[in-house]
């Protein structure tokens, strides 16, 4: 790729929040024209498709970046600890089985659908789903499983079994990233016409509006005008369990692989997943102490735009131009995440699931703990800590489910 328009990355930090902040300004305008607009057009989806428009135009690059690993590693689990500070677990538990299955329907949707992409693409030309040696489809292949299933963790894992070539390697993120971007603006779309979706599934969704009232209610009552002690309380919170989570995860990770390599399969040795699970696990615990009140400062709006800067960030990653390059595999994973849908989609129709199962049930599979939430908070910001749940389940089975779908493309091809 050539050299950016900006690299530094504090303009490009600029750019991205100028952005922000006029999508914020005019989604929130009175003025009918803009109602208008975002009626068709969810903010979160603008905010998540603006930043790979300048990245298709060579404007910014995620190439040489860091800030998505800044958004990722701290103002994600940041924004997780904010999030689940006031969240009801009871709640939570009403919202019943359906989660869990359709989480479960978009795993057999991963792992069958590579082998079937393969078979149907095959079928039309043969020499894109070939190669010998390291060169092999399916052994690059096997690495988008791992991410589609649990995440980066896993999809590294993949990358060590299977050892693609370095080349197929780069192909494959490419396809990984650009596929599962696309497919999670339709579902930041989907979120915005939920209720029509629900009504085609003749869905109950009563457990997730109680929920998202339950929240709204408790956060009513203890709303006041944010002090600059709350505001630091917020942000010391948010921060040191952020600290934490590093701590744990730079210590038991290399201990992992070190000690137990068995459970290399389950990303224990995945200093991220140990960042999630301590962000995660440290927001219900406070959820049971008087920090709970903080979320009347504004908590969970401040977990929400550092989010809302994630999706920013993410949105860098998606170079629409990339499709010249290897259209072939992106054929491949186009058809294989359709797959995918077609069984969330049936499973959901069957089992009557609300819509936001489906969405946050495929995303914890597609995205991981780094989007799960996303999507989830676009349905409302209380149910983020829904996405996060599944998605750190999708770190348990995610390798277990990518080595057998690599396994099935191996004898297919």
């Amino acid at each position: 790729m050539e050299t950016p328009l900006i690299t530094n990355d504090a303009v490009v930090f600029g750019l991205l929040m100028a952005i922000l902040a006029i999508i914020f300004t005019t989604s929130h305008s009175d003025k009918p024209g803009w109602q208008k607009f975002y009626k068709f057009v969810p903010s979160l989806l603008l905010c998540y498709f603006v930043p790979s428009v300048f990245t298709t135009l060579g404007v910014i690059s995620p190439d040489g970046s860091s800030l998505y690993y800044v958004a990722s590693r701290y103002l994600l689990p940041a924004s997780l600890i904010l999030l689940t500070l006031s969240i009801d677990l009871k709640a939570i538990a009403n919202l019943g089985w359906k989660a869990v299955v359709m989480f479960f329907a978009g795993t057999i949707g991963i792992i069958i659908g590579g082998p079937l992409a393969l078979i149907i693409i095959g079928a039309i030309n043969p020499d894109i789903v070939g190669g010998a040696g390291p060169e092999e489809v399916w052994r690059g292949l096997s690495t988008v499983a791992g991410s589609w299933i649990g995440g980066g963790a896993n999809q590294t894992a993949m990358y060590e079994i299977f050892e693609p070539s370095d080349t197929l390697f780069s192909a494959m993120i490419t396809v990984d990233i650009i596929v599962a971007n696309i497919w999670m603006a339709f579902l930041l779309y989907g979120a915005g016409i939920s209720d029509k979706v629900d009504k085609w599934f003749k869905a109950d969704s009563s457990a997730i509006e109680a929920l998202k009232k339950s929240v709204a209610d408790y956060q009513a009552s203890i709303a006041k005008v944010a002090t600059l002690v709350d505001l630091t309380k917020i942000a010391a919170i948010a921060f040191v369990i952020t600290a934490i989570g590093h701590l744990v995860g730079d210590s038991v990770g290399p201990w992992v692989s070190e000690n137990a390599p068995m459970l290399n399969r389950l990303s224990f040795n995945s200093s991220f997943f140990w960042i999630i699970v301590v962000a995660t696990l440290g927001g219900f615990a406070l959820s049971f102490t008087k920090a709970r009140e903080l979320e009347g400062a504004g908590a969970s709006k401040i977990g929400s735009l550092f989010l809302y800067i994630l999706v920013m960030t993410i949105g860098m990653k998606m170079d629409l131009g990339a499709f010249t390059e290897v259209p072939g595999f992106f054929a491949i994973g186009f058809v294989w995440i359709i797959i995918h849908v077609i069984v969330l989609l049936g499973v959901g129709k069957l089992i009557k699931a609300p819509f936001f199962f489906t969405a946050v049930g495929s995303q914890a599979n597609v995205g991981g703990a780094a989007s799960a939430p996303i999507v989830a908070s676009a349905f409302s910001p209380s149910l983020a800590p829904v996405g996060v749940l599944l998605a750190v389940l999708g770190y348990g089975v995610g390798t277990f489910g990518a080595w057998l779908c690599a396994q099935i493309m191996r004898v297919v091809s």
